[in-house]
């Protein structure tokens, strides 16, 4: 079965940094589109950035030139690397994959930015 499974969130002071990671499994991860989104308490969910299977990204305009997305095929993980985090970053972040119309997401991993 399909399984996205995030990890390398925590706690974090503004200006600090984290690498999240995205494990994939159950499909061919190198022929899709990847995508890190983030929700906040009472807010909606927001894309942050995607990956496409040639390795081209885009990113939202909140976190560019602060965040950057990579993969690697053969390991079946994307990372989203957070630098320059602010206290706004402070999320629940998820990948997410669309495999033929139907989405998958990962649980989830917390990235709180406070002093």
């Amino acid at each position: 079965q399909v399984q996205l499974v995030e990890s390398g969130g925590g706690l974090v002071q503004p200006g600090g940094s984290l690498r999240l990671s995205c494990v994939a499994s159950g499909f061919t991860f190198s022929a899709f589109v990847i995508n890190w989104y983030r929700q906040a308490p009472g807010e909606q969910r927001e894309l942050v950035a995607r990956i496409d299977s040639g390795g081209g990204t885009n990113y939202a305009d909140s976190v560019k030139g602060r965040f950057t997305i990579s993969r690697d095929n053969a390991e079946k993980t994307a990372w989203l690397y957070l630098n320059n985090l602010k206290p706004e970053d402070t999320a629940v972040y998820s990948c997410h994959v669309n495999l033929r119309g139907r989405p998958y997401w990962g649980q989830g991993t917390q990235v709180t930015v406070s002093s």
